[in-house]
């Protein structure tokens, strides 16, 4: 086990774009993890998937992705399909998305995750960061609570995604997103 790295979840690769920059300048190796069974649909997942791809080849960053499966998102928001953006639906997403990432953290034996979802204006940073630590406690890692949006980091990850042509998606990810 190396000490310093740390497990980054990525939604997508716009927003790690900046996180792994900062995460290496705070002096942490980045492994960056790409579990989203809430991107709709297939062709919607694959192209984030490609954008994190050359991101982590840019960065020469390490990246694992798991197989797109959607039944994990759908089991997990039975019952709050309606829920607004930003309500009880989102925080249940980021519920799960942490809850994988502890758990292949564990698996890796990385002592350490944080999330690029955090980077954000739409996101709460607060609400992320219990979320996170609540997490932490049960598979008994450190969620390091980073605003990465905070000094420009949304600036930044912006200026870097589009140096790079990354794809720029309009809506945060799941179908019920998609309505507004």
């Amino acid at each position: 086990m190396s000490d310093n790295k740390v497990l980054i979840h990525a939604c997508c690769g716009i927003c790690s774009a900046y996180p792994i920059i900062q995460l290496r300048e705070m002096g942490y190796e980045p492994v960056v993890y790409f579990y989203n069974p809430n991107i709709f649909p297939i062709d919607e997942y694959q192209k984030r998937l490609d954008a994190e791809k050359i991101l982590c080849e840019f960065h020469k960053c390490e990246l694992i992705a798991e197989d797109y499966n959607q039944i994990d998102f759908f089991n997990s928001v039975v019952g709050f399909e309606n829920e607004p953006e930003r309500g009880k639906r989102c925080d249940i997403c980021f519920d799960l998305r942490l809850k994988k990432t502890a758990q292949k953290a564990v698996d890796l034996n990385i002592k350490i995750f944080t999330t690029s979802i955090v980077i954000s204006p739409h996101k709460n940073f607060s609400k992320l960061t219990e979320i996170g630590n609540n997490i932490a406690k049960i598979y008994n890692l450190q969620y390091l609570a980073v605003d990465f949006k905070k000094k420009d980091g949304f600036l930044k990850t912006n200026r870097l995604a589009n140096s790079l042509n990354l794809y720029r998606q309009n809506y945060c990810g799941c179908k019920f997103s998609m309505r507004k």
